[in-house]
Parts: structure tokens; sequence; C-alpha cells
């Protein structure tokens, strides 16, 4: 008896062994073939594989999405239409319940428990104030490469099993049939072409460092289109928001600028930011302060790691309101650009920035042509500005006119300085440096303007008073230049002159100097200008790449 009860208990301990291979088998073999696997470099660290992922429920990831998610299929393809299952009316616990994939990301899972209609369109920027520049408006989802690759199939069979009754669904849970099977190798063979596609454009040229630039004054489409050669979208300067992406060496940039870029109103989804900033005048410089007071909070709470600052800098170089936001000085702000000859430049943590050209008067970035190289060009000198009483302008003004140069120079004074410019008042000053071999630039509030960049922009040989003016700019302990000491460390082939006595003879030297000789001067000047650009590119990503990863490895 005893024998038999063992006999017994053996074999029922065999066939539950049986069943229990039987049903692993059916589970991950019989319901549908695997799916290919992404490739390794595909796979961001510490992704789980989908089958895995299926398996967390609702417990996985906040910030990962369910597949399944009404609009995921037509952002993860680039289609650009609702998902099958969104047209179906599914909601969230319906989507849910049929496909237990990954938790919802919360703010599309709040828009998906109203249903279908509510869903926002995540894929564009707010253009106005008028259309809420809100975090959800500039959430952008993200599709990680194994997810094309591998889940393709839980999305049509999510959306297609939505489209069923229960009754139908409960029948095919208990069917071994495949929906899809009679276009399941044309499907595959195109899911394989999308996810390489991808897969090559997340591998060709990779980044170590994403870097997002704000630009909130004007010098910073200086930057950004003069010197970074970067496009923005939309083209429209009036715009309410505007961004752009351009790589430079290991560093992927990411730039946006418009009135739409207003601190708490857009997401910040980067851990280094360059913040460009105006710090002028005391109404400039409250704004920018706000700006800083709102980076200081994101990286107080681990959204930002490090900021950068790029700062227009008044013309009197009084910039000790930014002191106490300095990483020296206690602060966060780890690298400041600054414009003007500043005293703090030492090259380690503040550097000099270029002024460049008045972007805010909406000048433009100007192609060399073969017309602007050779031909002749009408008048020796041009002068279009403002004449201060008992200025320096109104010395070269008068110089000008004593020698009868006036009538051979482009001159165009004005009394009161007018912060725009007309279409007219601005095409005559861009014919006026292209038809002039030099452009005089005398010094106002402070020796560095707008005009040397704008001329060095047409060939037309910048003429610079080379002087200090009254503040507190000057020398630095790397640079003993000064004024324009960035331009002179980089070799700028312009003619710098003391006092304005000294025009007439560079003058009558350029009246001397044959065509040949002008269009070898044009052609170095703009290919010093090109240079000088690239370099400035070049020498900034450098430097961010220096301190930024530099203190992610520390």
């Amino acid at each position: 008896m005893r024998l038999t009860r063992k006999r017994l208990c053996s074999f029922l301990i065999a066939l539950y062994c049986l069943f229990s291979l039987y049903a692993a088998y059916h589970v991950f073999f019989g319901r549908r073939r695997q799916a290919p696997a992404g490739s390794p470099r595909g796979l961001r660290k510490g992704a789980a594989p989908a089958r895995e992922r299926r398996g967390r429920g609702r417990t996985g990831s906040a910030a990962s999405f369910r597949l399944c998610a009404p609009g995921w299929g037509c952002w993860a393809a680039g289609a650009g239409s609702p998902h099958p299952a969104l047209k179906s009316g599914i909601t969230r616990r319906a989507c849910e319940a049929l496909c237990p994939l990954q938790p919802l990301e919360p703010a599309l899972g709040s828009e998906l428990e109203n249903g279908p209609h509510s869903y926002p369109d995540l894929t564009r920027r707010p253009r106005s104030r008028s259309q809420g520049v809100t975090g959800a408006h500039a959430f952008q989802t993200r599709v990680k490469i194994q997810d094309v690759v591998s889940n393709a199939r839980d999305l049509r069979e999510c959306s297609w099993k939505a489209s069923k009754s229960p009754q139908e669904q409960s029948t095919l849970e208990s069917e071994e049939w495949n929906p899809w099977e009679g276009d399941e190798k044309n499907e595959q063979q195109h899911r394989f072409k999308t996810s390489l596609q991808i897969l090559n454009k997340s591998t060709k040229g990779k980044t170590d460092l994403s870097v997002q630039i704000w630009g909130k004054a004007a010098i910073g489409l200086y930057l950004w289109e003069h010197i970074f050669e970067g496009l923005l979208d939309p083209s429209d300067v009036t715009a309410q928001w505007r961004e752009g992406k351009s790589v430079v060496g290991r560093t992927q940039y990411s730039f946006i600028t418009g009135p739409a870029v207003i601190p708490g109103y857009f997401s910040v989804d980067v851990n280094n930011v360059v913040l460009i900033l105006n710090g002028r005048e005391k109404a400039k410089i409250f704004y920018a302060t706000q700006w800083l007071l709102y980076a200081q909070n994101l990286v107080q709470i681990q959204k930002l790691q490090h900021l950068a600052v790029v700062l227009l800098g008044n013309e009197h170089c009084d910039n000790e309101w930014i002191n106490p936001f300095l990483k020296r000085n206690g602060g966060f702000v780890e690298l400041l650009f600054i414009i003007y000859d500043s005293p703090w430049i030492n090259d380690v943590d503040v550097f000099q920035w270029p002024l460049g050209v008045a972007t805010y008067r909406n000048f433009p970035v100007v192609e060399a042509s073969w017309s602007m190289l050779h031909d002749e060009r009408p008048y020796l000198c041009n002068f279009l500005g403002t004449i201060y009483e008992n200025s320096s302008r109104q010395a070269l003004m008068n110089i000008l006119k004593k020698d009868g140069n006036d009538k051979l120079c482009w001159v165009s004074a004005r009394e009161h300085w007018q912060p725009q410019e007309t279409n007219e008042s601005l095409k005559n000053y861009q014919d006026a440096l292209l038809q002039s071999d030099l452009t005089l630039c005398p010094v106002g509030v402070n020796t560095e303007c707008y005009r040397i960049y704008e001329a060095c922009s047409y060939g037309s040989i910048p003429v610079v008073e080379d002087v200090m003016t009254a503040g507190n700019c000057g020398n630095t302990s790397v640079h003993h230049g000064a004024p324009l000491q960035l331009l002179k460390s980089m070799g700028a082939p312009f003619i710098f002159i003391k006092n304005w006595k000294e025009l007439p003879a560079v003058l009558e030297k350029e009246k001397t100097i044959i065509l040949q000789e002008k269009i070898e001067r044009r052609k170095i000047l703009l290919q010093w200008y090109q240079h000088f650009k690239t370099e400035l590119k070049m020498k900034f990503t450098n430097i961010l790449e220096s301190s930024f990863l530099m203190n992610n490895k520390s």
C-alpha cells in the first residue's frame, strides 16, 4: 500500500512538471514568435527587453510610455496621423487592460483619462502667448530604438483588439492565431528598414554633451546664425518661438529664442544650459536677474547641472550685479562669456566674447560674392551714424569736411540715435558698406561697436579709433592690448589710428592703391572674418566640453 502511494505521488509530480514545461513553452513561444532585438547600440544603458517591460505593468518607470498610448505609433514612425487606438475611442484603463505594458508618463496619462479628443499635439511648439505656453505643449515624446524594432506588433495588436467586442476578444485569447500573419513578412521588412535608419541616425556623429542655448538677448542671434551658422525655424524674425539644432565637435546644441521663451513656461529636458542675457542698463539687468534666479532654482532641484552665461555687459564694464551668481563667488554660473574689455577676463572661467553685428536691427548674414570681391567701389570710405556734440565723431566730421574728403566718402550724419532701422535706412547702410573701400569706426560709449563687424561682413576695411573710453574697461591678467583685445589677439587686419588727424594721410594712401591690391585686401579681410567666427565656435565648444564633462566625471 505504501509503495503504491509513493508511485502515485511520483506520477503526479512528473505530470505537474510536464504541465509546467508545456505552460512555459506556451507563454514564451506559442503565442507569438520573438520579435527581432534592436542593435546593442540602440539600447540605452539599463533598458529592459520588451517582454520584461510587459511584466512590470503599472509599477514600471514613470518616465516611460505605454506602447498602445494614443498617438505613440504616429510619433514613433513619423506618420503624423493618430494611432488606430485613438480613433476607436480607447481610454487609458481600457488600453492598460488590453496591453499591460509600461505605465504612462503622467503628463500623457492625464490627457488619456479624458478620452482621445483631449490629447494634445506634442510635436508642436507654442508660437504665441495666446496659445498658452505650457509644459505639456513643450513636452517632447522620446522613442527608444528597441521599442520601434521589437514592439511594433504590440501596437498593432492593441489597436486591433480595441476594435473587437469582449466576446471576440475572449475567443481570440484562447486561439493560436496571429491576426497580422498575412502581411507579416512585408511588415517585418518595413520595420527592419525603419529601425536601421533610426539606428544609423542615432550612431552617426555620436555626441558626448547636449547643450541648450536660451537666447534672451539679441546677441544670441549673432552667436547662433553668424558664428554657429545655424538655422532657425520658423525663419520669420517676428515669430514668438524659434528654435534650431547644430552639432559642433562632440556637442549637440539646441537653440531657442523669442518672446514665448519665458521662465517656467517651457520644458527643461537637458542638463546643460547656456543663457544669453543683456546687462547694459537697469531694466535689462532686472530682467536678466529673473532668468538667473529661475536657473538657480533649477540647479537646486537638480533639473539643471551646468550653466554658462553669455552676457552683453555694460559699456563702462560695470557688471558687479552678476558677481554673486558666479561659481567662484559661491554661485552656480560656471562660465561667463562677457562682451567688452572687462578686467575680469582670465581665460579660466571668464572669457571675452565679441559684440558682433546689430541683429536687433535685422542685420543679415552676408554671403561673399564675386562682385563683392572684384568690383571697383565708388567711395573711399563711409560713415553713417549719430553725431554727438563734443565727441570724437564730431571731430571726425570736421576733418572730413576740412580736406574735402566728405565728397569722396558716403557720409550721412544724424543728430539723434534711432534704435530701429527702416527698410530704406538698412538698405542704404548695407549699400554704403558694399560700395566703400574703408568704413570709419569712431568710438561711442565704448570703443567696440557693431559697425566693425558689419564692415567685415562686406569686405570694407574698418578704420578703428584705437582709444580707451571712460569706465572700468581695460587690461586684464591675460590681455594687455585694450581696447579691442579679442580682435587684436586674433590678428584683425584693420587700420588702427589713435587720432582722427591721421585720417587724411590714410585716405591719400588709399587713393594710390590699385584695384588688384584692394581685391587681395578684401580677400584677406573676408577670410580672416570667417576664420575668426570659426575659431570662436570651436573655442566656445571646447570650453564647454572641458568644463561640463570634467565636472561630470569629478
